[in-house]
């Protein structure tokens, strides 16, 4: 089986300001690629959708923001999985039973947010043995600021978060990072 494309969350409701400042506005477009470059080839598609159960979340099952953005919502995937935790593995639909049905060992993942979902389904993605790449730049996150007991307020930037992504998902073996342009070209 071909490797698999999986896209996290791309759903309007992270354009809402409640997420504060954001990074890679040129996310959407890269996997709007990514996803032409999956569709062209035959090769399958997971469409993954963050249905909140926190109450006034922009991305509360039913309401506008809960919606795929256009490029993905025009998608036909071979799966679609809905979830309303951080990992796509623990979604309705069993994702890693499909995977293994299919017999899929590469994943390539993209989507929202970097640090969140996406790193959390690439790290259970690289512990259950799949081949795992993410494409970071067809990934975006937002600033990050709480008070950590022992630290106190920690801040990092968006920029700052998908670097440490990076590090920490390459450097630890979960996966391998990659460009669009590495996979599309």
């Amino acid at each position: 089986m071909p490797r698999t494309l999986i896209v996290i969350d791309m759903q309007r409701g992270f354009d809402d300001p409640v997420w504060g400042a954001t990074t890679n506005p040129a996310c959407e477009q890269n996997v709007g690629a990514l996803v032409g470059a999956w569709q062209a080839s035959g090769e399958p598609i997971v469409v993954v959708r963050h249905d909140s159960t926190s109450p006034g979340s922009p991305l509360q099952a039913g309401t506008a923001g809960n919606a795929l953005v256009d490029v993905v919502a025009a998608v036909e995937p071979a799966l679609f999985v809905t979830k309303n935790v951080n990992s796509a593995f623990y979604g309705d639909v069993d994702l890693h039973a499909w995977l293994q049905s299919e017999g899929v060992s590469e994943l390539v993942i993209c989507g929202i947010q970097t640090n969140m979902c996406v790193e959390t389904t690439a790290r259970m993605a690289g512990n259950l043995g799949y081949d795992v790449t993410v494409v970071l730049d067809a990934t975006r996150t937002f600033d990050l600021q709480t008070d950590v007991a022992g630290l106190g307020v920690v801040t990092r930037t968006a920029d700052e978060l998908m670097a440490t992504t990076a590090l920490d998902l390459q450097a630890g073996g979960f996966a391998r990072i990659a460009t669009t342009g590495q996979l599309t070209d």
